[in-house]
């Protein structure tokens, strides 16, 4: 008789198979959904979440993998198996790559509390375990902004729009880039002040109601409508003009402009009655004006002008005897 663990090693070493007891086969039970997410826009239910690829076991999914959403009122008190029997299963809208997404009517549910879940089952018929609950209270469709107009400001871009509700969500495009949101506002008209001006922004509005436990209603976003602002306005007139005699001049200065875009300061002169003409560019707030006879009377005026060439009003005259 051959030695049976001289065989046994030999089998070993030529990796002829598994050695030990025999592995038990694979469940082969698809995963949880675990992202699932609802909100309500307009009259619909928006669902999303991502669709599992693999099993309890991090096996891939065999395909055909059949999704089951549910949708409807909780019993009360809430029995999951009677929830379950109960809610309508809903049919996926569209798939995005690993994204499945439902848009589900929602009219027959308003003034009621709805819960949401999916799970998954398998080619084998075998079901996941149901995803979160996901608890929805529906009311009427929030009011849909209408009339969205944008005026060019000094401050920036003002939108006004029609609709009612106490908080609304702004949507903008710079350029051709995508659409974000930029800002939750409590009402209309509201100013972006972060705006350039020669750059195109669009904008969309969208009315969102809170519904507690960091849930919301949206409507309908507007239609889009775009802007590019234009430099129109003028920097601020200057201020504190002041004259001083020196031997051979008139020293002028004045208190300096805060504007960002400043491009520096035009100084205007009449002599005793006659018109005011212009007589220099300044770039900071100070004018020495050699220019001068004694015994005559000089006024002045100052404006400010930016760096497209917008011009202030004129400051304040200031008259002095040159003696």
């Amino acid at each position: 008789m051959r030695p049976i663990v001289p065989a046994l090693a030999l089998m070993v070493a030529a990796g002829c198979g598994y050695i030990g007891e025999p592995l038990p086969p694979l469940a082969n039970v698809p995963e949880r959904v675990n992202d699932l997410t609802a909100i309500q826009q307009d009259s619909r239910i928006m669902v999303r979440f991502t669709i599992p690829r693999l099993t309890t076991e991090g096996a891939a999914i065999k395909p055909p993998l059949q999704l089951d959403l549910r949708v409807g009122p909780g019993p009360e008190p809430f029995q999951q198996e009677a929830w379950e029997a109960s809610a309508r299963k809903v049919m996926p809208a569209s798939f995005s790559g690993e994204t499945a997404a439902y848009e589900i009517p929602s009219t027959e549910w308003i003034g009621k509390d709805v819960i949401i879940s999916a799970r998954t089952i398998g080619s084998n018929g075998k079901a996941s375990g149901w995803s979160k609950l996901v608890l929805l209270p529906v009311i009427a469709p929030p009011d849909r902004p209408m009339d969205l107009r944008l005026a060019n400001t000094e401050q920036g871009i003002r939108l006004s729009w029609q609709a009612r509700g106490s908080e609304f969500r702004v949507f903008r495009r710079i350029g051709d880039g995508p659409v974000m949101p930029l800002a939750d506002v409590p009402e209309s008209p509201w100013t972006d002040d972060s705006t350039q001006f020669g750059q195109r922004y669009s904008y969309r509005v969208q009315t969102i109601v809170k519904l507690g436990d960091n849930r919301e209603a949206e409507s309908e976003v507007s239609p889009e409508q775009s802007l590019t602002p234009v430099d129109t306005f003028p920097p601020a007139a200057p201020a504190g003009l002041r004259l001083a005699l020196a031997p051979s001049s008139i020293e002028v200065s004045w208190e300096p402009n805060t504007e960002a875009d400043l491009a520096g300061y035009r100084v205007y002169r009449a002599i005793a009655q006659g018109p005011f003409e212009k007589i220099a560019e300044a770039d900071i707030p100070a004018y020495s004006d050699q220019q001068v006879e004694h015994g005559k009377a000089y006024r002045y005026e100052i404006t400010a002008i930016d760096r497209t060439g917008n011009e202030s009003g004129h400051s304040t005259p200031a008259e002095v005897l040159f003696e």
